[in-house]
């Protein structure tokens, strides 16, 4: 070994001992007869002091150091001189007198230096992800991954769990994105698709008896990105036999219950979880991921707007759309300027606009408005009745701003929901260091897809129908519920599970619904089929996000933080520069020919 010891690990006890460490020069600090450097690796930083008196060969080689370059130290440990200790560290209280350097790979100048208080910009720490990685934030996420992962396996496993590895190379089913797909050399013209999930396989590892299956598994998905989303990801996958809905949230519960107890013991958090349904949560929150660490709740006030006269609440009521509202509090004299950001954010999130109303702060009684003391994007339409039956309605108070949006319904929550994610940031109406767990279920089974104008899963085509429900399966798709759930925090969906169909007849079904003909079951999801026919037990179970977990504990707000090597928002890879042209010997191999693209 070139060290015997971490560079973080050594302490004051350690005082007297001779070492030999080797890292990272993170630093170099010349004091004309002295020059300390601080030596990083995985561990920590240690200062090391090159003293001509101790080893002039040493300190004349020690001149050259610049950082980034790899080196190895020998020497003794020793306390720092009164005043110059370094709370901030963990070896600040002591310092490694350097007899022998060797230096075992030099550096060019690095294009950012490597701290964690870095201003550079994305694309170039992709670019160079080997140095950003060396950063003690990158070092320290990684970890906590790790030890996230450790705690899954270690739970599960003495839970009877069993780990089983599914397929990379699978057959393309349609599970709500686009697949990523490999053409096949030995199969001229067909093509694998790489997993969206293992959906079907982990069933049919329970048709084939293995009852409790897990996989921290791969998952590809050719969509659109965003902060906490990528091409590719990471969840833990998993699935019991002879289970009902609650013995699996159950098992979860009790897994995430773990894990933020063992490896972020200083968070806080609700235990037992929150349980609210689909129709709970869009009616509070416009969402079905609600952030619960504040309030901020929306209110239906159709009733209160209609018929006072005013053409964009009638218009859109009249013809089955809804008025709701949210209260800001504090901010009823927010400016021309604010309030003019709050309607652009409102159609940036899918709105045509919003109404406001401001009330003067002063005022002692909502029984007592006067004309000049509320403000309104509409103002000559809204009587100070009218404002008066708002507030009283939503608890809004003097001082507090009310926005309303009248549309249909899926729009108005979109932009409400929005809305309220954006404030309670800007309003510091939450605690970082607190996680608010929430199981959402009774989900609809189906949802009407527009564009498309045809019934479409609202999650996954396998998820079972509730038994009461099953009467309304090919008369009315909008009434039935589904033996759904999905895991919140903090506004962030972790993961989704539902009770699954291991009745083929039942399957056939719901694929009917979303107009596949016999033929498409028959291609797509025979293989699944088959397997009902030899004996399914009832089963369940969950795909839970490794990557958003692993954000969420460690404080981040960006998905590509927590992964080592991460896509870009366009899907792209600075470091290796993906995705590329490949040989034409390749792709005439695979019977491949390019027309023109445009």
């Amino acid at each position: 070994m070139y060290k015997n010891t971490n560079c973080g690990d050594i302490t004051l006890d350690r005082a007297g001992d001779f070492v030999i460490v080797a890292g990272w020069v993170s630093r170099r600090r010349d004091h004309g007869n002295l020059i300390f450097i601080d030596l990083r690796d995985r561990s920590g930083i240690l200062q090391v002091v090159f003293n001509p008196k101790i080893s002039e060969e040493s300190h004349n080689l020690s001149e050259k150091l610049r950082n980034e370059w790899v080196i190895q130290v020998s020497g003794t440990i020793s306390k720092r001189k009164e005043g110059a200790e370094n709370d901030d560290l963990k070896t600040g209280q002591i310092e490694l007198n350097a007899k022998e350097l060797k230096i075992l790979s030099p550096s060019k100048t690095p294009p950012f230096e490597v701290i964690d208080d870095l201003n550079i910009d994305e694309l170039t720490r992709l670019k160079y992800r080997f140095l950003d990685l060396r950063r003690p934030k990158m070092q320290n996420l990684l970890k906590l991954r790790h030890n996230v992962t450790h705690e899954i396996w270690n739970y599960l496993s003495d839970k009877d769990f069993i780990q089983v590895e599914t397929p990379i190379l699978i057959k393309s089913t349609p599970e709500g994105a686009r697949d990523y797909v490999v053409p096949s050399r030995l199969h001229p013209g067909q093509f694998y698709a790489l997993p969206q999930s293992p959906q079907q396989l982990k069933q049919i590892l329970m048709v084939s008896g293995i009852e409790k299956y897990f996989q921290i598994a791969h998952c590809f998905r050719d969509e659109d990105l965003r902060a906490d989303r990528q091409p590719e990801h990471t969840q833990l996958d998993l699935e019991m036999s002879y289970v009902h809905k609650k013995d699996v949230i159950e098992l979860v519960e009790g897994l995430f219950i773990s894990i933020v107890e063992k490896i972020v013991p200083s968070a806080k958090f609700n235990k037992p979880f929150l349980h609210i349904s689909y129709e709970e949560s869009m009616e509070r929150f416009g969402t079905d991921k609600p952030d619960t660490r504040y309030g901020l709740e929306l209110r239906t006030i159709s009733e209160i707007v209609t018929n006072i006269g005013i053409n964009v609440f009638d218009s859109v009521i009249g013809n089955g759309g809804i008025a709701r509202s949210i209260v800001l509090p504090g901010c009823g004299e927010y400016t021309r300027k604010q309030t003019d950001e709050l309607i652009n954010f409102s159609k940036l999130s899918g709105g045509k606009g919003l109404v406001f109303i401001g009330l003067d702060k002063n005022i002692q009684s909502l029984d007592n408005i006067q004309d000049d003391q509320y403000r309104s994007s509409l103002k000559k339409f809204l009587s100070v009745d009218i404002v008066k039956n708002i507030y009283n309605f939503t608890g809004a108070k003097p001082g507090d701003l009310v926005l309303i949006v009248a549309d249909q319904a899926k729009v108005v929550n979109n932009v409400l929901s929005a809305i309220r994610t954006r404030m309670g940031k800007e309003l510091n109406l939450f605690d970082n260091n607190e996680f608010n767990f929430v199981w959402v279920d009774d989900f609809p089974l189906f949802e009407w897809d527009d564009l498309e104008s045809k019934w479409v899963p609202a999650h996954h085509v396998f998820s079972s129908p509730k038994e009461e429900d099953l009467i309304y399966l090919e008369k009315d798709p909008a009434k039935i519920k589904a033996e759904l759930y999905d895991l919140v925090c903090n506004g962030y969906e972790l993961g989704s599970g539902s009770i699954r169909i291991h009745d083929r007849d039942i399957q056939t079904r719901v694929f009917n619904v979303i107009g596949y003909q016999k033929e498409d079951i028959d291609t797509r999801f025979g293989h699944l089929l088959r397997s009902f026919d030899y004996g399914a037990p009832p089963h369940g179970g969950m795909g839970l996000g490794l990557d958003r977990l692993v954000m969420l504990l460690g404080g981040q707000d960006n998905i590509r933080e927590v992964i080592a090597f991460p896509k870009t928002q366009t899907a792209s890879d600075p470091l290796f520069d993906s995705p590329s042209n490949i040989d034409s010997n390749q792709l005439r191999e695979l019977g491949i020919s390019f027309t023109d693209l445009d």
